[in-house]
């Protein structure tokens, strides 16, 4: 195929004629017949093949544009719902998605590992591409895996089959391309760009830079496993019209867990551990809680209020202490709707801020109180000079926990692999650098906002 899409052409080089000898008084004197002098034919340049990286660079541009073509987009078009989206999913996009997974994965249930599978990733991913195009692509149950959490208890996790987390993976990376320009500046949790640590210093400038004296440290009880998936798709519906990608999620969503040989399917839950799962849940968490929050804010808050979220654990800043118990009242009838809790235990509301420790004083209640939020405690100080200051420390269950056995039980994970934050150096445990913070940028609310 001459000038194909990525491939490689012979090249283009001048023609040299033959030496003609008809007239050659050579020949007539050994009364040969005249005949051309052969010439050596010059071989057209070797095709591309072998040279894997070049081809996946150019696979990248190609979906790096199709994506940001998206994303402008839903940047421009708040009130846009994408009905051809199922077309992107294409053979490279296929192939970025397999080698951002991660090569120690745990298998699923095919007990396939992403070593095996590259082994011929370019016909195991042609393959990949033709039964989900064709709609003979069949989600396999997760495999139920539980690792042991900071109170003792276990936390359950939901691994996917190898191709599965392709399939998922290159969902994501379209989605992303949309929900990341309607995401709101409070959000930090599972999203391109932001992490733990975005989270953690946003939340000390808010402090810092708001007349903070009340925090509701809140978590919702058992997230991951009570979404209601028929409140998710209504919530994708807003932007997403394209019933083919609704339909993959649903397959998902519907494949249900396998554990000990049985497979069990719920109306509830995303199955915590799988690839889209993340970003389902902030899809959910946008318009159940997000939204709300920030159009509650904006007329019901009388003083000053900040709001930080990571997943399903958030803290929420108050000037007021009346603006929190409002705002903790309504929020419980807010989930509720969504068939969401708050956990009893988890949730509270305390007193801290530059103004705590001596409120309390006079008081007479002692020194202010501390709150947890991603693997840290926060804590009321002092610098040198007496000003205010908030420290952070590691929690101690955490670093217990790092090397907590597994269950015997569950035949599982025998180490706990925590996050990288947990290990931050001691020099990390005071914040007080504020220039690293990205500026929040509060977007306007959608039309969609009062989606409940």
């Amino acid at each position: 195929m001459m000038h194909g899409h990525e491939k490689s052409d012979p090249a283009i080089v001048a023609v040299k004629l033959a030496n003609k000898i008809a007239n050659s008084p050579v020949a007539h004197c050994a009364g040969e017949p005249a005949v051309a002098e052969p010439v050596e034919p010059r071989a057209g340049t070797k095709g591309n093949a072998g040279q894997q990286s070049t081809y996946r660079t150019q696979s990248r541009v190609n979906v790096s544009q199709a994506l940001e073509r998206i994303r402008q987009v839903a940047r421009e078009r708040k009130k846009e719902r994408f009905t051809a989206l199922f077309h992107h999913i294409s053979t490279d996009l296929l192939e970025e998605a397999f080698f951002e997974l991660k090569e120690d994965a745990a298998p699923g249930v095919d007990r396939l590992t992403w070593k095996d599978y590259e082994a011929d990733h370019e016909r195991n991913l042609g393959d990949l591409h033709d039964r989900v195009h064709r709609g003979a692509y069949r989600a396999l149950p997760s495999r139920r895996v539980y690792i042991p959490k900071p109170d003792g208890r276990q936390r359950p996790l939901a691994v996917a089959a190898l191709e599965d987390k392709v399939v998922q993976r290159a969902v994501v990376m379209l989605l992303n391309a949309i929900y990341e320009e309607d995401f709101l500046g409070m959000s930090y949790g599972f999203r391109p760009g932001r992490g733990t640590h975005d989270a953690l210093d946003a939340l000390c400038v808010g402090i810092h830079s708001k007349k903070v004296s009340f925090i509701l440290d809140a978590d919702i009880r058992s997230f991951f496993d009570e979404i209601n998936q028929e409140w998710l798709i209504r919530f994708l519906e807003h932007r997403i019209g394209d019933r083919r990608i609704i339909r993959l999620i649903q397959k998902w969503l519907k494949a249900g867990v396998m554990e000990g040989g049985v497979v069990t399917v719920s109306d509830r839950g995303t199955g915590q551990g799988s690839v889209i799962s993340p970003l389902l849940a902030n899809i959910y968490l946008h318009y159940t809680l997000d939204l709300w929050a920030l159009r509650w804010r904006r007329p019901e808050a009388r003083g000053d209020m900040i709001f930080v979220r990571y997943a399903d654990d958030f803290i929420v800043g108050f000037q007021h202490e009346s603006d929190a118990r409002r705002f903790l009242d309504e929020m419980r009838e807010r989930l509720r709707e969504f068939a969401l809790s708050l956990h009893p235990e988890k949730t509270r509301l305390i007193e801290f801020g530059r103004f705590a420790a001596e409120r309390r004083k006079r008081r007479e209640l002692g020194k202010p109180e501390t709150f947890n939020f991603l693997g840290f405690t926060f804590i009321c100080g002092k610098t040198r000079a007496g000003k205010f200051q908030i420290k952070r420390k590691t929690r101690r269950d955490r670093m217990r926990a790092t090397h907590a056995p597994a269950d015997p039980r569950s035949g599982e994970m025998a180490v706990v692999r925590r996050q990288r934050l947990l290990q931050l150096p001691r020099s990390a445990n005071q914040c007080s650098c504020t220039a690293c913070v990205p500026a929040p940028h509060h977007r306007p609310l959608a039309a969609y906002a009062k989606a409940a």
